[in-house]
């Protein structure tokens, strides 16, 4: 099993991550093998290191060769897992009250309580969990829309679509035609949730989203409570730049497509799930000059090919004080499509051993978008890189949103300036629109805030019940309207899964951590650009170069999982909480411009 980041890119951790993904039920009848905590520990480590390396290869084969016997071959790897996974959970329960080891402690809490996916420890069930598991990911893999009489079209061809065109008609064909691969996975997923809740009650748990919440060194009610906080901060920001771009889609396509007192039609926003908005800046009449600055024209211009981008995220890295990338990064990592087989193109990071075989998966396109997904990606893989030193159970973030956010950390000194360090762009204007570019970000970042929080709202009340299958699409419906203000272009019911759509609802990524990323990402930015030393507007810093900043980051990094995530926190930025006041002075500029255009306006929906 995996973890995934953000913007559309699958990121499978290894050690900590993975082994909570598929950690089973514990039952208070097993029998204690290791009365001895210190050696139970020791010994879980070792066998779960080499089940794990062997799990992710198996994991990699199927992702990148999709097809029945790979999909069999990872499910029988994931069913042993779950099998040895099971009896070290079990375990792990009968040694909490024995130890006043702190590190023994911290071991086998987070054994038993930051875990993703659950098994039944029913032997049939299992085997039944991991097999819908790879089923429901290579059924999104493999999924194609064919309308009657034409070629088949993939997501990347349907999603083109969506960010290229200005037809309302095209762009609702492809909207609509990407979701008739899902239904398929409805009655899967249902099951899905009745054994993942099985799971997580014979561990203690009501079902499993709470204990995904449970998992945050925090309980879990202050855990959901902490998440609406960080929303309300950051709400108002949302609903300024929602009705600004609401207006401006009005003008373009007409009132009557795009009313001023309702929510967007979801499929005019340029992105297959809306959670992005940045493919239609153009449609949005800033009156600012863009100074040329459309990363996607100056990569091509300079003939930038796939490889020579990851070269320049590599290069971020290395001129903040870490080691290049291991040569095998560059031999066994999948940068371009093959034209020859399946695979899963969801943008992954890698570590397949613990130590130093990290790669990452992606067909990548000459994007400004993917240039900054790269950046991401290779957080992930310098996270991991920097904490292999750690025991195995600490082979992991502080929390899953630190692991998301760092890449994103970096990928925001992508500025002009840095552009024009590494030789992309020969000069930058005196005077750049600071409007013209943070509107471009707050497309992709701020449009993105309430999409990450929705998601596992929705999961949530689907394990809890309050969601039940017959309410699958019409809850999904509502959750969107009301923290996206977004509608379906079309009437849809409960024949149609659109949740399914969304790559993380069937491969069960939990979706907290990437609402955590974007609030995590500007406080860490922040607090590296003062190490740095930067004295202007926080949008207009790059750490690239400072070893200052780097050094700080390397020794947050290195804690892995080993402290709790706020004292991980408080390392890199002096703080213990999550504050979301660092994306308000990032964008302080642009709040102040939305107002003004605001003004006279009927905002919310």
């Amino acid at each position: 099993m995996t973890i995934h980041t953000y913007n559309f890119h699958r990121q499978p951790l290894f050690g900590l991550a993975i082994v909570l993904a598929i950690l089973t039920s514990v039952s208070c009848q097993y029998s204690s093998n290791f009365p001895d905590s210190t050696e139970f520990v020791r010994q879980a480590e070792k066998r779960l290191s080499k089940l794990m390396e062997k799990s992710s290869r198996a994991s990699w084969i199927q992702a990148n060769f999709v097809t029945d016997d790979t999909e069999k071959l990872a499910a029988e790897s994931l069913s042993n897992l779950l099998s040895w996974t099971g009896k070290f959970g079990r375990e792990a329960s009968l040694h909490g009250e024995k130890t006043l080891d702190s590190n023994i402690t911290r071991k086998l809490q987070l054994l038993k309580l930051t875990l993703p996916l659950v098994a039944p420890k029913d032997d049939e069930k299992r085997e039944e969990l991991a097999a819908i598991s790879t089923q429901m990911e290579s059924i999104y893999a493999t999924g194609k829309y064919c309308p009657e009489g034409q070629d088949c079209l993939t997501l990347n061809q349907l999603s083109t679509i969506l960010e290229t065109s200005r037809d309302p008609a095209a762009q609702l064909h492809a909207w609509k035609g990407w979701r008739t691969i899902s239904p398929p996975i409805r009655t899967k997923y249902q099951r899905f949730v009745e054994l993942a809740n099985e799971g997580a009650r014979e561990l203690g748990f009501d079902d499993l989203g709470v204990l995904w919440r449970s998992g945050y060194d925090m309980p879990e009610k202050e855990f959901a409570a902490e998440m609406d906080r960080l929303w309300e901060q950051v709400r108002p920001l949302y609903e300024s730049l929602h009705c600004y771009v609401r207006a401006e889609l009005s003008q373009y396509y007409g009132e009557e497509l795009v009313p001023l007192d309702q929510s967007i039609p979801a499929h005019l926003t340029g992105n297959m799930w809306s959670q992005q908005w940045g493919n239609i800046y153009e449609l949005l009449q800033t009156k600012e000059p863009s100074n040329g600055l459309d990363l996607t024209s100056i990569l091509r211009e300079n003939k930038v090919d796939e490889l020579e981008m990851v070269r320049y995220g590599e290069r971020f890295f290395t001129s903040l004080g870490f080691e290049p990338l291991p040569d095998t990064f560059w031999e066994r990592s999948l940068f371009v499509k093959p034209a020859d087989r399946e695979v899963l193109c969801h943008a992954s990071a890698w570590n397949i051993d613990g130590k130093e075989d990290i790669r990452i998966k992606m067909c990548i396109n000459i994007t400004g978008e993917d240039f900054s997904i790269i950046h991401h990606e290779l957080g992930h893989n310098i996270y991991q890189r920097a904490y292999k030193s750690q025991p195995f159970l600490y082979q992991g973030g502080a929390h899953d949103g630190f692991h998301e956010g760092i890449g994103d950390t970096i990928a925001l000194s992508i500025t002009p300036d840095y552009l024009r360090k590494v030789g992309l762009v020969e000069n930058v204007t005196e005077n750049p629109s600071e409007i013209s570019l943070l509107l471009r970000l707050a497309l992709d970042k701020v449009a993105f805030l309430p999409f990450g929080l929705m998601l596992d709202h929705w999961r949530w009340g689907v394990f809890s019940g309050d969601i039940p299958p017959q309410r699958y699409n019409k809850a999904w419906w509502e959750l969107i309207q009301k923290y996206q203000g977004i509608r379906p272009p079309i009437t849809r019911n409960e024949n149609n899964f659109d949740p399914g759509a969304k790559f993380h609802i069937p491969a069960n990524t939990p979706y907290a951590r990437y609402f955590l990323a974007h609030i995590l990402q500007f406080q860490f930015h922040r607090a590296l650009c003062q190490e740095a030393g930067w004295k202007g507007p926080l949008h207009g810093c790059s750490i690239y170069q400072s070893a200052k900043a780097g050094n700080k980051l390397k020794s947050m990094l290195a804690l892995g999982a080993s402290q709790p995530w706020p004292d991980a926190l408080e390392a890199i930025t002096g703080q213990r909480k999550m504050d979301a006041s660092a994306i308000l002075d990032y964008f302080a500029p642009l709040q102040a411009w939305l107002n003004e255009q605001n003004q006279g306006r009927i905002c919310g929906w």
